[in-house]
């Protein structure tokens, strides 16, 4: 069965699946693969004994009702909190999602992610590493499916992450996050080594989007939901848009 057009690769479910279901949880990227979505956004932190797993916040509390940081709690413990109760009752017993479940998830579909690194702190090398190497692998082993993209805003996370794949001539790119523009953030992204920048839709101007183009970069945008917003950036050249709206690629076809 043929893709529909107008879900390609520039709408990117925001966390997997948007305001559809509890984020960067496996619910989520079901949602956004049944709405049509074939790229996803979410965000990957290291537990305390080093497992890549699912989590925006440095905290659990928001969306598993537990105190405490995340990364001071081993992957044993972690895997049996409820991360979907807080989002409504037919998700309750929804667990976070590791990395390597949301892994299987994208090869099955031939899904694309963006993998966002969300180092806790002092622990933004370390994250870079074990993702890139774990990434790395899995490519290896699933040739056919699309490459990930590793973005952070953590230009240190990021380096780290382009030593490993540099070592294992990995063909995984980097995008630098930034919620503002300025020159310096464009010498950043290229000293990275990044393919794109990824920047919040209020700090894209068409003067902007050439000077990011013009330096060889994709541009891709958060967190945008409404279609008119959609369609200046389009018009403006921007290579992609993360949003919670899973229905705004349809309402563009309207």
């Amino acid at each position: 069965m043929s893709e529909p057009a107008a879900f390609d690769r520039r709408w990117i479910a925001h966390r997997g699946g948007g305001r559809a279901a509890p984020e960067n949880t496996l619910a989520a990227f079901r949602a956004g693969y049944a709405a049509g979505f074939r790229a996803f956004e979410c965000d990957v932190t290291l537990s305390r004994d080093g497992v890549p797993f699912l989590l925006h916040d440095t905290t659990l509390t928001r969306t598993t009702g537990v105190r405490g940081a995340a990364a001071t709690q081993r992957w044993d413990d972690l895997r049996d909190l409820d991360a979907g109760a807080w989002f409504g009752a037919r998700f309750r017993g929804e667990p976070l999602a590791s990395l390597d479940t949301v892994l299987a998830f994208a090869a099955a579909r031939r899904a694309w992610l963006n993998l966002e690194l969300k180092p806790a702190r002092g622990a933004a090398a370390r994250t870079g590493v074990v993702v890139a190497t774990r990434v790395a692998r899995w490519l290896c082993e699933q040739p056919r499916a699309p490459a990930p993209l590793l973005s952070s805003f953590s230009p240190r996370a990021l380096r780290a992450a382009r030593a490993v794949l540099a070592q294992r001539q990995a063909r995984l790119q980097l995008a630098l996050l930034c919620a503002h523009y300025d020159a310096r953030v464009l010498r950043s992204a290229r000293a990275l080594g990044a393919s794109a920048l990824h920047l919040h839709w209020r700090a894209v101007t068409p003067a902007r989007a050439r000077a990011i183009h013009a330096a060889g970069l994709a541009l891709r945008v958060y967190t945008v939901n409404r279609m008119p917003t959609t369609t200046r950036l389009w018009a403006w050249g921007v290579e992609g848009v993360f949003t919670d709206r899973l229905d705004l690629p349809a309402r563009g076809n309207a």
